[in-house]
């Protein structure tokens, strides 16, 4: 646009020009030594014109060449920008292809030229991560906080991110930790190392983070809960393997007054306590608790319990009749802690009715030995039969209904074997004792 009204308005002077010269071309006289020229003004005026922008262009043209080299090199800058925003697009395009080899090489691919050379380094670490190349990996990370110093935070959470996608457990949390001195309040740093310490079992140092990820609000009240119950559960399991007789009331001690009232804890803690035989305490709080609310899986373990009043742990179950009257087990549960109270007709008949209803196949274990101990073998031998039968598991193999006596082999004695062992683990082949009786004639 600029470049036509330079044009206009030479036109415009240069007609002007010619109308003023048409009257009067005039006469212009240049002498110098014995040399003069005589011409018209306008010539004149023309030659000046042409010397004048001769001489421009001369100028710029000396110019120009000076400015050159700086000319040539900052084509090469921008051409070399290009080529490198091609190679990012095609390595990033190819890693989401799965060419991962390709896109490591295209991703590389003058990275010196390149506008972003920390996105190139970090997706060529992520590309070389998921060819399991880690000191690759570990490489290109290291090139990315030479060439970005202040990424430091970006460069180190893909790090740990990368590390964590190769099962490097130890080598992200020392990373993590590193992240989180140098940022405690980054939610993603927080959410990341809680995940690490869940995933290497470290129960101790995530629950010292709750309040951090409570605090910053990294996940909602409901996830936060979640992960608390998980952690105080993980706690108990590990103090009940401890040889430390103490351990688990020190750690059933130490939860929160409002985990303590939580049932899945409770549950934990009850098992634990009965599998340490302390039966004693187990029973007045499942008591309690399945005063105020149902759950099955605490039944079943209250009729396992062996509490200081039988008749008064069995009185405070069969008040749970009134709402659940054909409960499979809790009829199983009030049978055992029938037993316990040495009510064997009771018993018989709460055993008999969670049969009936369907209960846990650990009924008929129960029944069968309650008979046989009332002398009713062959009515015992029955229920057994049943409860056999009625266990989950792939069904018996087919037989015929009549396969007639199974033949008995020859014993040892009748062989002149007297002192080997029976035949089962352990035994010699059933070709051996031929080959020796062989040998012995």
């Amino acid at each position: 646009m600029r470049m036509l009204l330079y044009i206009a308005l030479f036109l415009i002077a240069g007609g002007a020009t010619a109308l003023f010269l048409r009257r009067d071309s005039g006469y212009a006289l240049l002498s110098y030594d014995v040399w003069t020229v005589e011409m018209s003004l306008a010539m004149l005026l023309l030659i000046m014109l042409t010397l004048f922008v001769l001489l421009y262009l001369l100028t710029r043209a000396i110019l120009g060449s000076t400015r050159l080299p700086a000319k040539y090199r900052d084509w090469r800058s921008r051409h070399g920008a290009r080529q490198a925003r091609r190679s990012l697009t095609t390595g990033l395009l190819e890693m989401a292809e799965g060419k991962w080899h390709s896109s490591e090489e295209q991703l590389l691919k003058n990275v010196d030229q390149s506008e972003t050379p920390l996105l190139n380094y970090l997706s060529a670490a992520r590309a070389a991560q998921l060819q399991g190349a880690h000191e690759r990996q570990e490489h290109y990370i290291r090139l990315a906080h030479q060439r970005m110093p202040s990424a430091n935070i970006a460069v180190s959470l893909t790090q740990a991110e990368l590390q964590l996608a190769s099962n490097q457990l130890e080598q992200a949390l020392a990373t993590l930790q590193e992240l989180h001195k140098m940022s405690p309040k980054h939610t993603y740093v927080l959410s990341l190392l809680a995940s690490t310490y869940e995933q290497l079992g470290d129960w101790e140092q995530l629950k010292e983070l709750l309040p951090e990820l409570s605090k910053q609000k990294v996940v909602d009240s409901a996830a936060l809960n979640a992960l608390e119950i998980r952690i105080h559960r993980a706690l108990l399991a590990n103090a009940a393997s401890s040889i430390e007789p103490t351990r688990l009331d020190t750690v059933w001690n130490q939860a929160p007054k409002h985990l303590r009232k939580n049932p899945a804890l409770q549950l934990d803690y009850a098992r634990f306590l009965h599998q340490r035989d302390q039966d004693h305490t187990a029973e007045p709080m499942l008591r309690k608790r399945l005063g105020k609310e149902w759950n099955e899986e605490m039944v079943d373990l209250y009729g396992s319990l062996q509490g200081e009043n039988p008749d008064k742990q069995l009185t405070a179950a069969e008040a749970l009749l009134e709402g659940h009257p054909r409960n499979g087990t809790l009829l199983l549960a009030l049978g055992r802690l029938s037993l316990r109270a040495k009510l064997w007709g009771k018993a018989r008949s709460y055993l008999e009715a969670s049969i009936g209803s369907n209960g846990p196949d650990s009924a008929y274990r129960e029944l069968g030995h309650l008979l046989e101990a009332m002398g009713e073998e062959q009515e015992a031998l029955r229920v057994y039969r049943q409860g056999a039968q009625e266990m989950a598991g792939p069904l018996a193999v087919s037989l015929p209904d009549h396969i007639g006596r199974l033949t008995t082999l020859p014993s040892y004695e009748e062989k002149g074997l007297a002192g080997a062992p029976p035949y089962g683990a352990g035994a010699p082949d059933r070709e051996k004792p031929a080959e020796k009786e062989q040998s012995g004639d």
